[in-house]
This record gives structure tokens, sequence and C-alpha cells, in this order.
């Protein structure tokens, strides 16, 4: 298959971009570096040594004889050339990375609200309606997050997508129908992929576009067995406030000797994936896309629940690091529940790397390894969802 991999230079689409490459498939990736733009606002650069866009292709070209192409593109911007890259190569899919990824770093600042905004809904539309004027049947893949869900206690498993209600009708008493599960976005990066399955919606009844929307956990680890073969290919590790996600901030933490920094009661529950299963999720969604004419696919993409406290114990255990509670910046419930349902990837072959599997090994093999380029300064986390 040929497939587009936008956003194909970040934290999730470097290693699918290589995964998919190895297994064969045409790969082109499109983005616009801006992740490494966001490196240079922060101050602040990944964990493990991020290469050249050009540099991490052409050792792939060396380590895999596979080739990689590449096309610097800003899909909130270069509509025109996005509808002539998709006519020139006829992609049979595209996965869509392209939007700025950080709940923290879209409530920094009225600014990166906008840009959060103005970037994600821009980049989705403008996807979809040159999917459309092209008039090629591609499908698209798009990487949501559980965070549409909101993290409010139900007390029931969340479904994948789609609530199925009765509605009491005048005339015709109970008729069933499936509704998109009501969204709770806690950030204004969570809204966005919350309008992002609204424009997929529209787009898949009205131009019978097939979509597969994945409802990602938080990914923690760094690297894929395409990404360990040369330190070129190496994938991101976020430790900061703004990007970093908690567990790799526990890993990264504990490798310096700096406090597990738990926000509040750590009674949070968050859905977790391993960056390994990350790239194994999406493979399984591009070679199984939806019939044209379908709803939109969605897929709960998430293998283990845990409680923050939960996981600060567990790295702690491991490591010997100390625990030391913070207060809250964001604006949630200090306890909730989270039952998630995922199976439709355990049905296509899903075989999940659990916690216990990997955290030692991420600690000793990443954030030992390059704790000599952390910025300790960059750790706490200063966006508030509040300002006080």
């Amino acid at each position: 298959m040929k497939v587009l991999i936008l956003g194909g230079d970040g934290f999730c689409g470097w290693p699918t971009a290589l995964h998919l490459s190895d297994l064969g498939h045409d790969i082109i990736i499109v983005d616009n570096l801006s992740r490494r733009d966001i490196d240079n606002e922060l101050s602040v650069e990944s964990l493990t040594p991020i290469s050249p866009i050009q540099t991490r292709i052409k050792a792939w070209k060396e380590v895999s004889g596979k080739t990689l192409g590449f096309e610097n593109l800003d899909l909130s911007k270069d509509y025109a050339e996005l509808v002539q890259l998709l006519v020139k190569e006829k992609p049979d899919a595209v996965v869509h990375f392209a939007e700025q990824r950080a709940a923290p770093y879209s409530m920094k600042s009225s600014w990166h609200k906008r840009y959060t905004v103005d970037n994600n809904i821009s980049a989705t539309n403008n996807l979809c309606a040159a999917v459309v004027e092209s008039g090629l049947d591609i499908h698209v893949v798009h990487l949501g997050t559980m965070g549409v869900y909101g993290y409010s206690s139900v007390g029931l498993p969340i479904p994948e997508g789609y609530l199925p209600v009765k509605l009491d009708v005048p005339n015709k008493g109970l008729v069933d129908q499936d509704i998109l599960y009501p969204t709770n976005p806690g950030s204004i990066y969570h809204m966005t992929k919350s309008l992002d399955q609204i424009i997929f919606a529209y787009y898949a009844k009205n131009d019978q576009m097939r979509v597969t929307d994945l409802h990602q956990g938080i990914v923690w680890g760094t690297q894929t067995d395409q990404t360990k073969r040369d330190e070129r290919l190496i994938n991101r590790f976020d430790y900061d406030g703004d990007y970093g996600t908690v567990l790799n901030r526990f890993l990264m933490q504990a490798a310096v000797g700096y406090p597990l920094t738990v926000h509040g009661t750590g009674g949070q529950t968050r859905a977790f994936i391993h960056i390994k299963d990350t790239v194994r999720c999406i493979e399984l969604a591009v070679t199984n896309p939806p019939a044209k004419g379908n709803k939109v696919h969605i897929m709960n993409q998430v293998t283990e629940t845990h409680r923050v406290r939960d996981l600060a114990k567990l790295v702690s255990e491991l490591t010997g690091a100390t625990i030391k509670p913070m207060d809250n910046p964001r604006k949630e419930d200090a306890e909730n529940d989270l039952i998630v349902r995922n199976d439709n990837f355990l049905k296509l072959g899903l075989n999940p790397t659990k916690l216990e599997a990997g955290l030692l090994e991420e600690v000793k093999e990443i954030a030992e390894k390059y704790k000599h380029r952390a910025d300790l300064t960059r750790i706490p986390c200063e966006s508030l969802w509040v300002k006080k």
C-alpha cells in the first residue's frame, strides 16, 4: 500500500512511518517540522537526541534499504499543495498525526489556545476537503484521544465511540439508535479532538469518506524495533511540563534523582499504551479499512488503565525514587475511575505490551543513558487550566 503519514516527524508519526515501511508499504512523510519549532519556543529539547529529518531518512535507507518520501507541507495552510500531492501520489491511506498534541501546551495562553484550534481543526477539515476534491477513495486513519470522553466517573465501560440508546418516539415506542459518545474535553487540545469527530462524521455521511478514528490513551516508552536500529533513528522522549507524558516524566525524574511529581491526590485514572503498540494499532487500522459508505470506525487504542499515584508507586519501587505531591494545574476531578472497552484491537490480534514488562528497560536504556541532556528547570508543569 502507499501511505501518507501526516505529522510523520513526530513522537507517534516517526516510529509509525518506520514500522509501516519495514512491512513493505510505500511511505511518504508529510510534515512542516513544527514540533521542532516548538522545542525552540519552549527552550527544551527531547531527552533523546533527534537528528534532522533528512538525516533520519538517510539512516533508514542505510539500515533497511527502504526509501521514505518527504514533503514539507503545513496542512492548516497549504491546501492547494495538499490536493496536488494526493492527486499525484494517489495513496491508499492517509494517517493523520498532524495536530498539536499536548494539553498543557494548549492551555499556556490565549495565543496557544487559538493556535491549537486553528492548526488542528484546519488541518483536519483541509485533509477531508482535499480527499473529496481529489476524487480518490482514500482511507483516512486519524489519531484521536481518550480525552474526548473526559475523565468523569460514570461506572460503566466506555464504548468504542458510539453509545447505544433507546429513544421514546411518539407513536413508535422505543427506537434503537447509536450516537457518538458524549464528549467532555478537559483542555483546548482535547476540545479540538472532539471537534474532529464531528468533522469526520459529516464527511463519512455526506461524501462516503472511509475514516477510522483511533481514541488513543497516553503513550509511554520511546523505542520500537525499527528506531532501535541506529541512534540517528531514535524516537522523541519528552519530559518537560508541557509535552512530557506522565509515565515518561516519572521515568526521567527517577533517572536523574528528581522526586516524582504527582499532581493533586494522584487519583486520576488514565489509559495507557506503549509506543510499540501504537504503531501496531496503526498498522491494523490501515490494513482493515471500513467499507465505503459506513459510519466512522472508532476504536479505543489503549491497553491498560492506572491511577497516577499507583504508577508513581510502581516506578518508586523499581528505582528507589521518592514521591512528591504537587498542586494540580488541571481543572479536573481529584479522583476518577476509568473503564475502557478495547475489543476491536484485541480481535484484530493486538498482543499488548504491559507496564511491568517494559518499565525497567526504559529506565536503563533511555532515561539513564541520556539523563545528562535533561534540564531540570523544565520539569514542573507551569501551564494552568484556570489562571490565578
